[in-house]
């Protein structure tokens, strides 16, 4: 009994004109992939849906040579471990299936153009381009410490502050100084590129997502009636997820980010569709101090009464906040306040602790490990543990709370290149607790 399935894209015409006009062919085609839109000239054309889709097949080592559109080679050969021909027309194709022994290979995965470095036999790349620097922020030591923590280990951080004191300028240059990806990565944000309907640049460049708080629930998870289409969550992996004005988030947005920022995975549920995102990103939020933002400004008074403060910080609730590893207050700028250090320089730190980290056979961020990695990466020396006792005692830390200590003490020694986590260390990640 045949089962007919309704078609769904443009990416199949070839294929099912193939299957047509080759049905009474003696050779076998069992092993290929065919993929393009099928113009009524016979012209084959690029489709937007190709690269994602020949991506995950190529991940799941389901396919090993495709038949494409011609034009779309340049984008399609950066997938890896596929042989790819291009066709500009039908009669091309038709060719080509019935000449399969004398075929001459037209794509191969080319070398990304970008400076690298190996470890453990995975090279990682990284772009020395700071379209916003660092050294325009004067001031702020603190918050450029906390920074160079965040970005090293993955770990999410939340800056406080009054208006105008530079907590947007510090999350819109914290994406330049990330640490270097590897080339399954540049494949991925290049495919979350094209979902998002825009042309990938195959750059080494981790994504910035910072959807306004106005934004609805749809929006920033994915969702839709008929398919399950991704949303913000789902575009900021392996890359930074900004929410600015963070308690002005509805409340339903802010419980349901508690997922993937625990899982790294976002999951979409609808009648006719059900998918899992990955989701694994640096979250960064950034708030006022309360309603008026005047509560930290020396200078201006505060015009909000207590009770409208709690309500304001309220909006945060403990299992979210829980899920924050570092936490910043940062005051107002002065008038004699210096630039300090670029996002050249914090951006080789950075990738020095990245490779510090990867050369001890540790895969995942620190700020991402597991129970298990905990254990087996982050040596804590006598006097760091005694530390960690007499924090847990007197500020009654959750067991979350505690491992996320561990995380964070872990790539403050990464920056130092210590194989233990010592005193100071212990000392600094307590310093960044939410209080």
């Amino acid at each position: 009994m045949l089962e007919f399935l309704n078609k769904s894209g443009s990416h199949f015409d070839l294929s099912m004109a193939l299957l047509i006009l080759l049905n009474d062919a003696e050779e076998g085609f069992h092993d290929w992939f065919v993929f393009g839109e099928l113009g009524l000239d016979g012209i084959v054309k690029e489709n937007i849906q190709l690269y994602p889709l020949i991506l995950s097949l190529a991940n799941q080592n389901l396919i090993q040579k495709a038949i494409v559109p011609k034009e779309a080679l340049d984008k399609l050969q950066k997938i890896p471990n596929v042989t790819f021909f291009g066709v500009e027309s039908l009669n091309e194709a038709v060719a080509l299936l019935k000449e399969q022994e004398n075929l001459v290979i037209q794509s191969q995965s080319n070398e990304l153009p970008h400076p690298n470095f190996e470890i453990n036999g995975e090279k990682l790349y990284y772009i020395k381009e700071y379209k916003e620097d660092f050294y325009d922020v004067k001031g702020q030591e603190v918050a450029k410490r906390a920074s160079i923590i965040a970005a090293a280990g993955f770990h999410n951080i939340i800056l406080e502050g009054s208006p105008g004191c530079g907590k947007s300028m510090i999350a819109n240059r914290l994406r330049y100084i990330l640490p270097a990806l590897s080339n399954s990565e540049i494949l991925e944000i290049a495919k979350l590129d094209v979902l998002e309907g825009d042309e990938p640049t195959f750059k080494p460049h981790r994504s910035f997502k910072n959807p306004h708080h106005s934004s609805t629930s749809a929006s920033i998870f994915g969702g839709g009636s008929h398919k399950a289409k991704i949303g913000e969550v789902g575009l900021a992996h392996n890359g930074i997820l900004f929410f600015d004005e963070l308690p002005h988030f509805s409340k339903n947005v802010l419980e349901s980010l508690r997922e993937p920022m625990q899982d790294g995975k976002i999951r979409i549920s609808r009648v006719n569709s059900k998918v899992n995102y990955p989701a694994n990103f640096l979250f960064v939020g950034a708030m006022n101090p309360c309603p008026c933002g005047n509560l930290l400004d020396e200078t201006k008074e505060c015009r909000c009464n207590e009770l409208e403060i709690q309500r304001y910080k309220n909006r945060l609730s403990d299992p979210f906040l829980d899920r924050v590893d570092i936490n910043v207050v940062m005051q107002n700028v002065a008038a004699d306040d210096q630039p300090s250090y670029s996002s050249k320089e914090m951006h080789k730190v950075v990738l020095e602790a990245q490779i510090f980290a990867r050369q001890r056979g540790q895969k995942s961020f620190n700020g991402k490990m597991s129970d298990e990695e905990i254990e087996h990466f982050c040596i804590i020396e006598s006097g760091a543990k005694d530390v960690l006792d007499l924090a847990v005692n007197r500020f009654a830390l959750s067991f979350r709370s505690i491992k996320k200590l561990q995380k964070v003490a872990r790539t403050i020694a990464d920056l130092v290149q210590s194989t233990e986590i010592k005193k100071e260390h212990m000392l600094e990640a307590l310093s960044y607790r939410r209080r």
